[in-house]
């Protein structure tokens, strides 16, 4: 048998497993039809294979889920059966699912009931929710590919090691003590390091809101199966975007939180041991306040006792209060740092208006706004691409030789020479460098702010196109900078884009920035991004978690909500 006969054979071997772990009757009978026929599938389409029950569980956000399983409204079991049955349709209509393990979950949400009814009381705060998480969580008896066909069957690439199927990753271990109930874990590109979701095992992950689109990477299936409303929360990670490029793509909620403050210990991960930019664990979810009671739940584990590289930094109250306290005053002292375009690429017309749309009703609602001009922002975006090839691509394509599969055209990391310590040292003082100049910038906006403070929040594209055409994703920028300044960052879905509302407009040759400026501006095509999510950034300062959080529940209720609607968006937007 040939190599290439040999990965083949294990990914169609691989795929079919997953397929046959979804139940006979959860299995859609009629052919799905094609994205020409079949743009948006979520909504009244999945809703058609639900019952009435099940529809109203599962299109409740993990807030009012909770509200129900605490206090015995809600069984578990029910909950669990609903959220796993529409994770079984979102894999079958936008193949975003890695591992199933259905029934281990509904027998340990039976478990969860067998408490409430004996303890009259919850086991956590998460009691009964469903979670899902990206497939680089370590579940005890559940296997972990990461997209690799080298590590079907093995711990991490690594034959006969005693922890496969054994180990749990530390984020795994608090989810249960919070009483979560975990289920599915969630497709991811080969290597991760994509904005794009696809590998050779499932293959492509569709966007549910338009399927002739891209889901985002990494966190791809866990985007699409939130979207779906497949899983009301889950877990992503996050190194340049990975988090929040799939939330804004599909139109939901991500946190990328700052380096330490959740627990990472036990995460498979690619080029483990890189520690210029540091990999990050968030949340995702249908809603702001949905990622506040995950966070806030996690943190009451201390997970500083387990994780070493966490801070012992618990959730603090004090400082949502001063939030909240500011967003009621009369007048209103919140200063957001607007900036719609970081001099690199210009953002596509869905996004321009998105931006505008977010400032216009910011402003009516008497907050005021800076122009935000930091320094350079290709000085963090090559920092960010020098890291990522610090190895020279060894990491991945080690793990790709497992198995001798090829490289999947979306993957960011391409064979270069690697770094040495000595070049490695110079980049972090580098980042440093970049880190302070940024600091001094944002310390130096107090002038320019009527409050006399430093601008709460800055507002940005999360990435310069709504959720692009297949191989069509081409630009780090507006990610990727965080996650070199290591701030706090949340997704806010904003609109939709519309083939009447973001009409391309011609562009003089010169007025282009950058050479991916350029291509980005003629991949445009109304037509085909209509209907597709566009989310904006609310960006904080390092470990400003409790802060942009509350800022994002805000934002939500008065800037986003009246806006979500596809007939609304035609009447408002701007």
């Amino acid at each position: 048998m040939t190599t290439d006969t040999r990965w083949k054979g294990l990914a169609r071997a691989k795929q079919q497993a997953i397929l046959d772990a979804i139940p006979a009757k959860w299995r859609i009978q009629e052919p799905i039809p094609p994205a020409a026929d079949l743009r948006d599938c979520t909504g009244t389409y999945i809703q058609q294979f639900l019952t009435p029950r099940e529809i109203e569980m599962t299109e409740s956000d993990a807030v009012s889920i909770t509200q129900h399983t605490t206090v015995g409204l809600w069984s578990a079991v029910d909950v669990t059966e609903a959220f796993c049955h529409r994770a079984a349709i979102a894999h079958q209509l936008v193949n975003c699912l890695h591992e199933i393990f259905f029934d281990e979950a509904i027998a340990a949400a039976g478990v969860l009931d067998q408490y409430f009814a004996q303890h009259k009381k919850p086991v956590g705060p998460l009691h009964g929710l469903p979670v899902s998480l990206k497939d680089q969580f370590h579940v005890r008896g559940v296997e972990t590919t990461m997209g690799y066909v080298g590590w079907i069957d093995t711990f991490e690439g690594v034959k006969g090691d005693a922890r496969a199927r054994t180990f749990e990753s530390e984020l795994v271990k608090e989810l249960r003590n919070l009483g979560a109930v975990l289920f599915c874990k969630t497709s991811v590109p080969t290597t991760l390091m994509a904005g794009e979701t696809a590998n050779n095992i499932i293959g492509y992950t569709w966007n549910p809101k338009n399927r002739h689109l891209s889901s985002g990477g990494s966190s791809g299936g866990e985007g699409a199966l939130i979207a779906l409303r497949g899983s009301p929360a889950g877990f992503g990670t996050d190194i340049g975007g990975s988090i929040r490029v799939p939330a804004a793509f599909n139109g939901i909620f991500g946190l990328r939180p700052s380096s330490g403050r959740l627990p990472y210990e036990g995460v498979a991960n690619s080029m483990d041991g890189q520690n210029i930019i540091l990999s990050v664990v968030g949340p995702m979810a249908t809603s702001a306040r949905s990622l506040k009671l995950l966070t806030k739940a996690v943190l009451t584990q201390s997970p500083w006792k387990y994780d070493p590289l966490v801070h012992e930094l618990p959730w603090r109250s004090s400082a949502e209060r001063t939030v909240q306290e500011l967003i009621d005053g009369d007048p209103c002292a919140l200063t957001f740092g607007v900036m719609h375009h970081d001099d690199i690429v210009l953002p596509q017309p869905p996004v321009r208006r998105a931006m505008h749309l977010i400032e216009r009703v910011l402003r009516r609602r008497g907050h005021q706004i800076v122009n935000w001009r930091p320094p350079p922002h290709d000085i963090c975006l090559a920092i960010a691409r020098q890291t990522f090839q610090s190895d020279g691509g060894e990491d991945v394509q080690a793990h790709l030789d497992l198995s001798g599969e090829p490289p999947l055209p979306q993957c960011l990391i391409s064979k270069s020479d690697s770094l040495n310590a000595r070049q490695i040292a110079a980049l972090n003082v580098r980042k440093r460098q970049c880190q302070k100049s940024h600091l001094d910038y944002w310390n130096s906006t107090s002038k320019l702010t009527s409050s006399g403070r430093p601008v709460d929040a800055i507002i940005c594209p999360t990435a310069p196109h709504a959720a692009v055409v297949p191989g069509q994703f081409r630009y780090i920028g507006y990610t990727s900078f965080v996650n070199t300044l290591d701030l706090t960052s949340v997704v806010i879905p904003a609109t939709y884009a519309s083939k009447l509302l973001d009409r391309p407009e011609p562009r003089d040759p010169a007025s282009f920035m950058s050479h991916e400026d350029m291509e980005i501006h003629s991949d445009y095509d109304p037509l085909i991004y209509d209907g597709a999510p566009v989310g904006v950034q609310l960006i904080g300062r390092r470990l400003e978690e409790e802060k942009i959080l509350c800022l994002a529940e805000y934002i939500q209720a008065f800037c986003v909500e009246p806006f979500m609607s596809a007939e609304k968006t035609q009447v408002w937007g701007c």
